[in-house]
């Protein structure tokens, strides 16, 4: 679809408007292979929803048939998601296998899955959207009077170093704790019993609980990957910004770049969100205490962790065409206009840095990857060199446990070289709040010239 002036202008004007002043869409219109669906939120339009015969049937057979022969291999139930960009344009997205395997339900590029720790990219990028808007400081204390989180619940701490835990700090894993008595964000019977609360337990109460403990090491002294740190941010983001966490990230990332069907999950399975997969464990998963629940037995993935709490560390549900497009938002190339300037990625990105990278897992050189587990899910997040990116995510696991998102990338980027012409088509040409939100980059790079 080609956009006129005035058409670009009402689109430009709508992104511009607060998020609850958008009017949702009630009705269902459907144009080639991708369709607009009313949306949960009724503050909310949805996201442009692109369908399996979307892609090409040489792609869908050259990458399919590797993807269908992998789950095979590593004894994975259910199915798989992917969308692959290049030079900032959607050039394949199709789901394989099953979002429900039980009903024979297909996989779509338009379901939502469980991200697991990519998570944490996304919790980043809100952290430096505050920078950027001048409400937060990576220098800032997060503890003590002078903190963000200078609430009276959070000044008792057993360890004054607390009080030296910068926002940077949290961001790259670097706040002083470890993983060595356990992970405090799949704890809830510990920290229910330590805090006298009943189940399920709230941020505020871990945070509270660990403020009792001692740090494992100084602030800033070295990297020790911690979901409990990237809970503290859902906390800072939600203080920095004057709202909740989760709406905040709706409406000041996503919303900006036509990602409308992200929310934070939830653990059971009755619980799940609009087009959300069911996730497949194995057969020889044992059950465990339901979070919320101590009379109740449950698996890992439905109901086992708490994913609305581990949410800025972990509980993000996502489809992969709108992963694509933040990490578009984020890449430092040239083809879309970036959510955040050049200098704020190249510090996330920092190759030279000691500490383990501002969101992302891993970066080599000017490859950046984020990859997520939890039982039952799966998700790697890729920018390559080449300036290809991609999402995959899984609605199953195996006994590789966190090992599992590493060989998935790695299968993704042995696939992706395989490809020696890439279509030149882009297929979201007809989502028109992405093309406006790329039209302006136009618009900005022309200005600067």
């Amino acid at each position: 679809m080609r956009l006129n002036l005035w058409h670009k202008s009402l689109i430009l004007g709508v992104l511009a408007l607060p998020p609850a002043l958008w009017l949702s869409r009630s009705d269902v219109s459907i144009g080639g292979n991708v369709e607009y669906a009313s949306a949960r939120d009724a503050t909310l339009p949805a996201s442009f929803r692109i369908a399996n015969d979307s892609s090409p049937d040489f792609l869908v057979e050259k990458i399919g048939s590797q993807l269908l022969k992998f789950m095979r291999k590593e004894n994975l139930r259910g199915g798989i998601s992917v969308a692959i960009s290049k030079g900032g344009r959607l050039v394949f997205a199709k789901g394989f296998g099953y979002s429900d395997l039980a009903d024979s339900v297909a996989m779509q590029p338009f379901n939502v899955l469980r991200v697991a720790s990519v998570s944490k990219l996304v919790t980043a990028v809100a952290v430096m959207r505050l920078v950027e808007q001048g409400k937060l400081n990576l220098n800032q204390k997060v503890f003590g009077p002078t903190g963000v989180l200078n609430d009276n619940v959070y000044l008792a701490m057993k360890d004054r170093r607390m009080a030296n835990i910068t926002v940077r700090n949290l961001l790259d894993h670097s706040g002083g704790w470890t993983t060595r008595y356990g992970d405090p964000m799949f704890m809830p019977y510990i920290v229910a019993e330590g805090m006298g609360r009943e189940l399920p337990v709230s941020m505020e109460d871990i945070i509270r609980f660990m403020q009792g403990k001692s740090l494992h090491y100084a602030p800033g002294a070295y990297s020790s990957y911690s979901n409990f740190g990237y809970g503290i941010l859902g906390e800072v983001v939600a203080k920095a910004a004057g709202m909740p966490y989760e709406s905040f990230v709706r409406s000041e990332v996503f919303a900006p770049l036509g990602i409308f069907d992200a929310r934070v999950g939830f653990s059971h399975k009755e619980d799940r969100l609009e087009n959300e997969v069911v996730y497949h464990e194995l057969d020889t998963v044992h059950k465990t205490g339901d979070y919320a629940d101590r009379r109740k037995l449950s698996t890992r993935a439905y109901g086992g962790s708490d994913i609305h709490t581990l949410g800025a560390a972990g509980g993000w549900v996502v489809s992969t065409p709108d992963l694509v497009k933040l990490l578009l938002s984020i890449d430092g190339f040239a083809t879309v206009p970036d959510l955040l300037s050049p200098a704020t990625i190249d510090d996330m990105t920092d190759p030279d840095s000691r500490f383990d990278p501002i969101g992302w897992r891993k970066v080599i050189g000017d490859a950046w990857f984020r990859t997520g587990t939890l039982s039952a899910t799966s998700a790697a997040l890729c920018r390559r060199p080449d300036g290809i990116c991609f999402a995959a995510v899984l609605n199953s696991s195996n006994s590789l446990g966190p090992n599992l998102a590493i060989v998935l990338t790695n299968k993704m980027n042995e696939l992706i070289n395989t490809v020696a012409i890439w279509p030149d088509y882009d297929l979201w040409q007809d989502d028109e709040r992405w093309q406006a939100y790329k039209a302006m980059g136009s618009e900005t790079s022309k200005a600067k010239n």
